[in-house]
């Protein structure tokens, strides 16, 4: 039997990096996520809708960070597209339709960011098209 251990949501996401300025200007100019401060150990932190986003310098082995991907969620996917190729983005996936659910279309686009993580953003639309 499983006990629930109270875990309510994500406080902290860390993203092993090599460059930090680099990852910084990514993060905070092409994302536009809020930087909130920077460890001059090589570590910065960012807020993403109240989660932390740390990114830091490897700390102990490297097969410790092999990262996962993260998907950050938008309204609009065209216009968040469009605002990430004009920031200097460059896709490897062009936004698309990946899964057509009961009550929402669900979409997705990849871009990487300096370090050659696979950044996602997703979009959960509306149904546009209603048969019956």
């Amino acid at each position: 039997m499983t006990t629930n251990v109270g875990i309510n949501s994500i406080g902290q996401i860390a993203i092993a990096i090599t460059d930090i300025r680099k990852s910084v200007a990514f993060y905070q100019d092409i994302l536009g996520l809020e930087l909130l401060f920077e460890v001059p150990s090589g570590m910065a932190m960012f807020n993403c809708g109240g989660v932390r986003l740390m990114l830091t310098t490897l700390q102990g082995s490297e097969m410790d960070h092999h990262t996962s991907v993260i998907y950050y969620r938008v309204k609009n996917i065209e216009e968040s597209a469009k605002t990430l190729k004009n920031n200097g983005a460059k896709f490897i996936q062009e936004p698309q339709l990946v899964a057509k659910m009961v009550d929402h279309d669900l979409w997705m686009g990849f871009i990487r960011d300096p370090d050659d993580n696979l950044v996602g953003i997703m979009a959960e639309l509306p149904l546009t098209n209603k048969e019956g």
